[in-house]
């Protein structure tokens, strides 16, 4: 090892690879990064409809909480760098970013193009030396101590070598699981990699007619249908789309980890609540309130006071209840209650990794120190970012979760 500087190589130049060279390099270690893509940040470009949501408003802890299984892992990272700190890294290097009513953090710009040459210009100024258009073949380690990173221009030399190469979403980005390889090689176990915030496939036909139509405001649920006793394994509550192939929007998208974590599809069940706020004693009593015009309003027309017109029309013919509301029989009232409060869905899949924001699944948590990312099972590798077995919702908690990783590892690689 040379007495001047350790050599860190850092695998993916991503979110989670960017901010973690900048970190090694501002603490004095002699930096590559590493990127199979012809330019840096590609997936970071895409994200956000190219806005870049680039973490979520809230405290680290209530980020953690967001990651159910890895809550208590990413809580360290997360502590010493938490979203304001993120957002005060982009501040310093010309990104003001703003939060919008969801909690979502965007740059001012709505360009994504900024926050990924924003981190680009942070790791360049600290000294990282960025290739790009050089894919990683195989990772060993050298026998005389440290690391070698075979690649198609020949073999790297490395004292310490941060992973960062991402899961399988977006495979169009580059990221196509190369890194699983070379880490169960190394003795790593990987949990199985499945694509999570991604649409769904399936409904019904009449369903279908509805492409288009969002609903703001919803409750989608996930029970396990193998249970005599309902039991709840997920729900989220915001907007819902519908889609000629199913269903999509933040709702339907963050509950899809739910559904692909199952050895069935069948063995889930999907409930849309349409009207989460009401109860269905308030909504049997306004669907059947004649005291304005003596019932003679159609039921479509009173459910398009709460819903997009061509739903509650839907609705309507689905349960029914074509008729004006002094018209309606109490059992087709309570039809429509049952709908408005428990639809089911019909998904029988997804639209797959092409169309996954994040992968679930990766390297198995408790082979890495939570603390410095460096893996319990090789001294001098560091695992960062999405290629771990962490997945969040919708929302910028799964970049917030890699400019944390990132972080941590940055540092413990350059410390001796």
């Amino acid at each position: 090892m040379d007495d001047q500087f350790l050599r860190v190589a850092v695998i993916g130049a991503g979110a989670a690879g960017l901010v973690a060279a900048a970190e090694a390099a501002q603490r004095g270690a002699s930096v590559l990064l590493i990127e199979k893509n012809s330019k840096a940040g590609v997936k970071i470009l895409m994200s956000g409809g190219t806005r870049c949501n680039l973490t979520h408003h809230a405290d680290p802890r209530e980020i953690a909480e967001a990651f159910g299984h890895a809550r208590r892992f990413l809580q360290p990272a997360l502590g010493a760098f938490s979203p304001a700190d993120v957002v005060q890294m982009f501040h310093q290097f010309g990104v003001p970013t703003k939060v919008e009513s969801t909690g979502k953090v965007f740059p001012v710009s709505n360009r994504a193009l900024h926050v990924r040459d924003a981190l680009v210009r942070r790791a360049s100024e600290a000294g990282v030396r960025i290739e790009t258009a050089l894919g990683v073949l195989a990772l060993m380690p050298a026998a005389g101590g440290g690391w070698k990173i075979a690649t198609a221009a020949g073999e790297i030399d490395a004292d310490r070598v941060i992973v960062t190469a991402g899961g399988r979403s977006w495979p169009g980005c580059g990221t196509t699981g190369d890194a699983y390889a070379w880490l169960r090689g190394l003795g790593h176990t990987i949990i199985e990699p499945r694509p999570a915030l991604v649409p769904l496939t399936g409904g019904a036909d009449w369903m279908h007619q509805l492409s288009g139509v969002t609903v703001e405001d919803c409750l989608v649920s996930v029970i396990d249908a193998r249970l005599q006793k309902r039991k709840t394994i997920g729900n989220r509550r915001s907007s819902f789309l519908f889609t000629h192939f199913g269903f999509s929007g933040p709702a339907a998208m963050d509950i899809s980890g739910s559904l692909t974590a199952a050895e069935s599809f069948n063995d889930r069940q999907v409930l849309l609540d349409l009207l989460p706020e009401w109860d269905r004693s308030r909504l049997r009593q306004w669907l059947t309130d004649r005291l304005r015009d003596g019932g003679r309003q159609r039921v479509a027309s009173r459910l398009a006071k709460r819903l997009p017109m061509r739903l509650a029309s839907a609705l309507a013919q689905h349960t029914g209840a074509d008729c004006t509301i002094a018209e309606l029989p109490r059992n087709v009232c309570g039809r429509i209650c049952e709908s408005l409060k428990q639809l089911p869905l019909d998904v029988h899949g997804t639209l797959g990794f092409d169309k996954a924001e994040v992968t679930a699944g990766g390297v198995a948590l408790g082979e890495v120190d939570p603390r410095t990312m460096q893996s319990r099972l090789a001294a001098g590798l560091y695992i960062a970012g999405e290629v771990l077995d962490v997945d969040g919702p919708i929302g910028g908690y799964n970049f917030q979760a890699a400019f944390s990783t990132g972080r941590a590892a940055g540092i413990a690689a350059a410390q001796r």
